[in-house]
């Protein structure tokens, strides 16, 4: 049996912990200021405002080689499908695109973005508890890769739509029997989803039944097994287990084995890297499936978080009851995740960063956003120098989930994302006006 690894990135000098949160290449210039994608986060905050969500475009390039190249080297006949719920913003789907990276999608919203931004619909993967017709209608009509069917009613559904689509010359719909393996990884409950009691996929013995439908249907062509046990998955041992579990289900031409590889979000967390992520999955699947069978991964958070740096302003800097509170000018409203998964980000003051050894380690502070809630907390116990308001803020490893779950509590405007790279900056996404807010009111 194969035994995962836990092999994670080397814990850098304490010096160099802060940079190393923030994308590959990300640099401090000698006023002290972050360089994100060589761009100085001053020039990024007055040319585009804040908040705003940077991206390293390079480095988001860089991880998308390693995980595509990395894959292939490893298993020949293989593809890497962008779970795109981390991110599904039209310039994220084109630039992975162009990486020549697949996509899933879990909704038709985000069809519509991969379609729109170019995206190879013989390369998508839909996903989905609650497929609606509608939405596997697009699919079909789309000429969608591959459907994950994750329950009985998915079935039925897909083959009314394809008895429907027959008369347009769609024959049949290649699918995908999402397995739930049993598996709980170390994880948030929250993103755990391949436990008994899920509400995602088919127990073993109803993923028999399923194939055994499904192989019998005029209408749908069984291709093979989908397996995704969670997200912020910090040890390859779930995976590997996860691999054997879809193993006894027999034989198939393509095993999805999902995502869910962790990112590394605070100076304590040690994910495993891209490559040892690949070896345990790659032998697994090497001594557990067939050779022939083509095997495809779905990372997210993995793919983008270490790209994305959220830039804010400080507001305020208040001192009571023995705290430092440092409000910016944004929050809950563009980082959930603090508050719905309790998932810790460091912060830094990007125009001031230093290292112990050039003095003081900074103020213990509690960053907390502008938002009237209570919960609005971006981050406790940051050490931050001197902070002022005015001053810039850094979040890093915010590339993933942020502008997914952004919102509009308080009537707070969406942040813009800007691409950086080479000393350049381009927003792909914009600021959200007052007008936005009122767009969908009616009369």
């Amino acid at each position: 049996m194969v035994h995962g690894t836990t092999t994670a990135a080397p814990v850098p000098p304490f010096a160099d912990a802060l940079l190393g949160l923030f994308p590959p290449g990300t640099t401090t210039a000698a006023d002290g200021g972050l360089r994100i994608g060589g761009c100085h986060v001053a020039e990024l905050a007055a040319r585009h405002g804040t908040p705003a969500l940077l991206i390293d475009e390079g480095a988001l390039r860089d991880r998308a080689g390693r995980y595509a190249d990395g894959l292939a080297a490893r298993r020949p006949d293989s593809m890497v499908a962008f779970a795109s719920k981390a991110f599904p913003c039209t310039a994220v789907y084109r630039l992975l695109a162009e990486e020549g990276l697949g996509v899933d999608v879990a909704s038709g919203g985000e069809l519509a973005l991969a379609l729109a931004a170019g995206t190879d619909p013989a390369k998508v993967i839909v996903h989905g508890n609650a497929k609606t017709e509608s939405y596997l209608r697009a699919a079909v009509e789309a000429r969608v890769g591959l459907v994950v069917i994750d329950n009985f009613d998915d079935i039925d559904r897909l083959e009314h739509v394809m008895d429907r689509a027959h008369g347009a010359g769609r024959r049949e719909q290649a699918v995908l029997v999402r397995v739930t393996p049993d598996v709980r990884p170390d994880t948030h409950e929250a993103v755990s989803t391949g436990q008994r009691g899920s509400k995602f996929g088919l127990l073993l013995p109803q993923a028999r039944e399923a194939v055994a439908r499904l192989r019998a249907s005029a209408r749908l062509r069984l291709d093979g097994l989908h397996v995704h046990i969670g997200s912020q998955i910090l040890a390859t041992e779930p995976f590997v287990r996860a691999v054997a579990a879809v193993a006894e289900l027999g034989r198939f031409p393509v095993y999805d084995l999902g995502g869910g590889l962790g990112a590394r979000y605070t100076y304590d967390d040690r994910p495993p890297v891209v490559e040892a992520y690949l070896d345990a999955l790659t032998a697994a699947a090497d001594e557990l499936l067939p050779a022939g069978a083509r095997v495809i991964i779905e990372p997210g958070r993995s793919m983008v978080a270490e790209s994305g740096v959220s830039l804010y302003r400080v507001v305020t800097v208040k001192r009571s009851g023995g705290e430092t509170f440092v409000a910016v000018d944004g929050g809950m409203g563009d980082n959930l995740e603090v508050s719905l998964y309790g998932q810790r980000f460091e912060a830094t003051v990007a125009t001031r960063v230093r290292a112990p050894a050039e003095g003081s380690p900074g103020e213990r502070c509690r960053v907390v956003g502008r938002h009237c809630e209570s919960g609005d907390v971006l981050s406790t116990g940051v050490l931050l120098q001197d902070p002022r308001p005015g001053d810039l803020i850094a979040v890093p490893a915010t590339g993933a989930y942020t502008y997914s779950l952004a919102n509009n509590y308080n009537a707070a405007r969406r942040p813009p994302v800007i691409f950086c790279r080479d000393g350049r900056s381009r927003p792909v996404v914009r600021r959200e006006t007052y007008a936005d807010l009122m767009r969908r009111d009616l009369p």
